[in-house]
């Protein structure tokens, strides 16, 4: 296969990878928002805890058809990032719980300048000033967009805290062990899933308990609530598989910079399925200064300089073409 075809096969599977992460992100947050407001299901942390159920049994099912190769991450890899995300999910609920949905939503914009600090400190990335200035534009945009009430307190702000940081370092972890051990996506997906749905279905009922006051073993379930709840389940996998995909292809925080499309793209499907309540003039503008922040990012980031190792360690690559051509097996069927 020649260069320029290599190239072209790269673009394609990457805006594959992106679009199918806005699609199911985007999915899984109107099918949630279903099941919790029309059907009073508001156990989060144990819905989290089935979603990773599912994609456990997608791992193994692909074991088993023999498109995953045996892989190897070393327990302590494993602990440290299951800690991390653990710690991410339940912080991001207990700071919705206890802070404004303004200082929520900064708490989610403030992961990207977090990320670059990880990448910088850790990775030794060096970012160019048109990089800097681009992601930026973005925080500034999604910031217009999203933050209108801002009130915090001290448990408040420490849950943001915790939330924002181990959800930073998850993501770090997700691209770092990928490369660190030359594993594929649904390799790594493979290692984490099991002990995740593990810990979250132990934790999450209690952890639910105590934010809703209620039993998620009481839930009066009917036929339409288990559907919207296996839906939810499924899309999870596609959530979480394509997560990994894109970070691991680019970087933590490409992903969260061109991952706030998403949240452009739920305000305009708010606008088109509930109206115009909550778009004005002032959501618009932020709207087009985030994307116009994402465009200038994504050229700033291409460029040479634009985002580069201070020293480049070798990589191994043989894993990574291996999910390329899983990937392309998955899109021919």
């Amino acid at each position: 296969m020649s260069s320029a075809s290599k190239i072209d096969n790269k673009a394609v599977i990457d805006v594959a990878a992106w679009t199918f992460n806005i699609v199911t992100s985007v999915g899984i947050i109107m099918v949630n928002k279903a099941l919790m407001a029309t059907y009073g299901f508001t156990f989060a942390t144990t819905l989290t805890g089935l979603h990773f159920a599912a994609t456990t049994m997608m791992t193994y099912s692909l074991k088993g058809m023999g498109y995953i190769q045996a892989s190897h991450l070393p327990v302590s890899e494993v602990v440290k990032f299951v800690l991390c995300a653990s710690f991410s999910i339940v912080g991001m609920n207990v700071s919705l719980m206890w802070n404004s949905v303004g200082f929520y939503q900064i708490a989610k914009l403030s992961m990207i300048p977090v990320t670059c600090f990880l990448e910088v400190v850790l990775d030794k990335i060096r970012y160019s000033r048109d990089t800097k200035l681009s992601i930026a534009l973005v925080l500034m945009g999604v910031g217009v967009c999203t933050v209108t009430d801002v009130s915090v307190n001290g448990t408040g702000f420490i849950a943001a805290f915790v939330a924002v940081w181990s959800t930073s370092l998850q993501q770090y972890y997700v691209h770092h062990l990928q490369r660190k051990y030359s594993l594929s996506s649904f390799n790594l997906l493979g290692h984490t899933a099991p002990v995740q749905a593990v810990s979250l279905l132990i934790v999450g009922p209690l952890l639910d308990l105590w934010l809703t006051n209620k039993r998620v073993y009481a839930y009066d379930y009917t036929f339409a609530s288990v559907f919207f709840i296996v839906l939810s389940c499924i899309i999870a996998i596609g959530t979480n598989l394509s997560q990994f995909i894109c970070i691991g292809r680019f970087s933590a925080v490409t992903f969260q910079v061109l991952g706030h499309m998403k949240t452009i793209l739920v305000l305009v499907l708010g606008f088109v399925f509930f109206g115009r309540e909550g778009v004005n003039l002032h959501v618009v503008m932020g709207m087009a200064i985030a994307i116009l922040g994402m465009v200038w990012y994504g050229n700033a980031s291409s460029k040479p300089g634009g985002k580069e190792h201070w020293a480049s360690p070798p990589v191994t690559n043989s894993k990574l073409e291996e999910h390329d051509q899983l990937l392309e097996s998955i899109e021919k069927v």
